[in-house]
């Protein structure tokens, strides 16, 4: 059998995102492909029918594996899609699978292609401490912290990891520059026959076994920096294009972002939601930009709300002039966590949607998933520059047909047009 590659048109470390996120099928449509899964894996004495070993994924991002099998869209090759964690999101710890966010089923439909999650192929149930040879990607990234490179303890994996070489970064800088990855020599290591120029794989925590990188199981302890810098940004996005327009919530999560955005907007449940311009202003963790890239001062490099307020008449003049419609309702999101910022907002007559009760209600993650509905039903969209919140935002709300403005930042006027 040839094993090809998972398309790397595919591949999206940015899902997440960050958020654009069914229930999974039946275990019974499932067992023969956890049959297939483990039928050729390197340690097959670790391994219980119907348990096999797949990967983890990283922050609010999708990590891929791929597993061998006869059937399938993609090449000879099945994707494994783990669940969220929160490495690069502070969510207090919770893990969450990925069709309980995105809709699997109509993602398939949508490839034409099946699609396994981590619960379809092993039971996070079994007691089973399962020996795995994966590669080691996120060693070359500026996140490499030893946490975030073991496997979820839920999920019973003793991982070996083999160092990637260095030629699939975007930089030979290890120590900083560009930290994602170059996509075709990342793909390269599916099939890489050039083992004996590679380190030694390291020793798994538990069993203290040295597995090199399994050839029918392809895993790598994250892709968050698997695709080229903000390539969902770029008008050709082969993410985008190929996988990410493709994604839908989950009906569960529409309805309750639904039921914030009526809350917000100040409309009952059973009247329809009137068009509004949602705004993204990240501000928070990109202070940390404001330092090392711009070398601007914090109170100079996020751009001002008059920044956005222009902004946001740009699009609700192109919404007019393109429906006939005067959009005037505004809602605002952000981890701005001045009060006085917020205060100017209100003064604007712009709205916020209130989360004091979400965690509780729904869950750590779920601010964010509302947020990012919230953001894909308006008529108009004005993001933040670079912000991959914002930049998936854009896609969406351009894909339905809305109007959508960036604020550039980083120095004063950085914005002026």
């Amino acid at each position: 059998m040839t094993a090809q590659f998972f398309p790397p048109q595919a591949r999206y470390g940015i899902v997440a995102l960050f958020i654009v996120q069914a229930l999974a099928r039946s275990s019974g449509s499932a067992l023969p492909f956890r049959e297939e899964c483990i039928s050729n894996v390197s340690s097959p004495s670790a391994i219980s029918i119907p348990h096999t070993p797949a990967l983890q994924s990283a922050a609010s991002t999708t990590s891929l594996l791929v597993a061998n099998t006869p059937t399938s869209a993609f090449r000879d090759r099945v994707p494994i899609i783990p669940q969220f964690r929160p490495v690069h999101v502070d969510v207090g710890g919770a893990h969450l699978d990925f069709g309980d966010v995105f809709d699997v089923p109509r993602l398939e439909a949508a490839l034409d292609a099946r699609i396994l999650e981590w619960r379809q192929v092993k039971d996070v149930a079994s007691e089973t401490l399962e020996d795995l040879g994966c590669w080691d990607i996120q060693n070359k990234t500026w996140e490499a912290e030893r946490l975030y490179l073991e496997a979820p303890v839920d999920l019973n994996l003793d991982l070996s990891y083999t160092l990637a070489p260095k030629w699939i970064q975007s930089t030979s800088d290890d120590g900083g520059g560009d930290p994602n990855m170059l996509m075709w020599p990342l793909a390269s290591l599916v099939r890489f026959n050039q083992r004996a120029t590679l380190p030694p794989p390291t020793l798994s925590p538990a069993h203290r076994t040295a597995l090199p990188p399994d050839e029918h199981l392809f895993c790598c302890n994250t892709l968050y920096f698997g695709i080229s810098a903000l390539e969902a940004a770029t008008d050709v996005s082969p993410a985008w294009r190929a996988v990410g327009q493709h994604l839908h919530f989950t009906p569960k999560i529409q309805d309750i972002a639904a039921s914030y955005t009526r809350r917000t907007l100040g409309v009952t449940m059973d009247q329809p939601i009137p068009p509004y311009i949602a705004v993204h202003a990240r501000r928070g963790d990109f202070q940390i930009w404001c330092n090392i890239r711009y070398y601007t001062p914090v109170d100079q490099c996020f751009a001002p709300l008059a920044a956005f307020i222009r902004r946001v008449e740009e699009v609700r003049a192109a919404i007019l002039a393109r429906t006939d419609v005067s959009v005037e309702r505004v809602i605002v999101t952000s981890d701005e966590q001045d009060p006085g910022w917020w205060d100017s907002v209100a003064a604007l007559g712009w709205l916020r949607p209130d989360h004091s009760a979400t965690v509780d209600m729904h869950g750590p993650w779920y601010p964010m998933f509302i947020d990012a509905v919230i953001h894909a039903g308006a008529a108009g969209f004005v993001g933040t520059d670079t912000s991959t919140v914002s930049i998936l935002a854009r896609r969406r709300v351009e894909s339905r047909g809305g109007v959508t403005e960036m604020v550039k930042w980083g120095k004063p006027g950085a914005d002026d047009h």
